[in-house]
């Protein structure tokens, strides 16, 4: 008998043990798929208010986290040459992601021009200036000491400023009054803040501002830069490509499109 209780009680510790080696098993795994299921996504400063919603609505539907990174496009570019973790880079431009394909750093198949942006000159409403009737005459006016763009050389926003400048002849005459930000994001906090008077900005981001009755807004006509394509494109070092392009996918939908939409982004048709 007492051989048997031995028996029965080294049968139950190896259950035991099994078990709990098949619930660390199970555990590991659900960690993994956990992690999985996460994208990083580098993004230019323009789409700092829509990609957060747009990413949210994914995340519901699809249960893939979405962690976004905002910046100049120039600067994420070379982040990601240097090797940054990222999955999916949306650009202000197509020209950078043209730039990874080109140099190996992102998949040529997965580039897909998204929206295209608009440029727009703006100012804060308590401001008596008044973009929105004078356009680019307030340019001239005696308040205006600083004038806010995103610094050219790696924000497409700023280039498209320089150009609307130059097409209007006034580049030479403002250029001492520019203060640049480091992308288009902080080119509308210095106008916030008082460092600047007006600003050329994204629409992107003058939207919601007049929404909250915090600012006036003139749209710099078209022909006045070069249009604002802008694109993403899938990193060739992502390790969740999957998710990446399920991503991407989604940007691809109405649902995506409408919220581009509503902060002032022109979509592509979609097929």
């Amino acid at each position: 008998m007492a051989g048997m209780d031995m028996k029965v009680s080294i049968s139950r510790v190896l259950i035991a043990f099994v078990l709990l080696a098949a619930l660390g098993s199970s555990a590991g795994v659900s960690a993994e798929d956990q992690g999985s299921k996460e994208i990083t996504v580098a993004a230019a400063a323009d789409l700092s208010v829509a990609l957060k919603e747009i990413a949210a609505n994914c995340e519901k539907q699809s249960g893939v986290q979405v962690k976004l990174s905002f910046a100049a496009s120039g600067a994420l570019t070379q982040q990601i040459q240097n090797g940054a973790p990222f999955d999916v880079f949306f650009s202000a431009d197509m020209d950078y992601p043209r730039q990874l394909v080109a140099a190996g750093d992102a998949d040529a198949t997965s580039l897909y021009r998204y929206a295209v942006g608009t440029l727009v000159l703006w100012s804060p409403s308590a401001s008596p200036l008044d973009p929105e009737h004078e356009g680019i005459k307030i340019l001239f006016d005696a308040s205006v000491k600083k004038i806010a763009i995103a610094n050219p050389q790696h924000a497409p926003y700023g280039r498209a400023a320089v150009a609307a400048l130059k097409h209007f002849g006034l580049y030479e005459q403002v250029k001492d009054r520019l203060v640049l930000g480091e992308n288009v994001s902080q080119a509308a906090q210095f106008v916030e803040s008082g460092n600047a008077q007006v600003g050329f900005i994204a629409l992107a981001h003058a939207v919601p501002l007049a929404m909250r009755g915090e600012g006036r807004f003139w749209k710099v006509p078209a022909e006045a830069y070069p249009a604002l394509d802008q694109g993403l494109v899938i990193v060739s070092r992502s390790q969740r490509k999957r998710e990446a392009a399920a991503f991407v996918d989604y940007i691809k939908t109405k649902a995506a499109a409408d919220v581009l939409r509503r902060y002032g982004f022109s979509v592509p048709e979609l097929k």
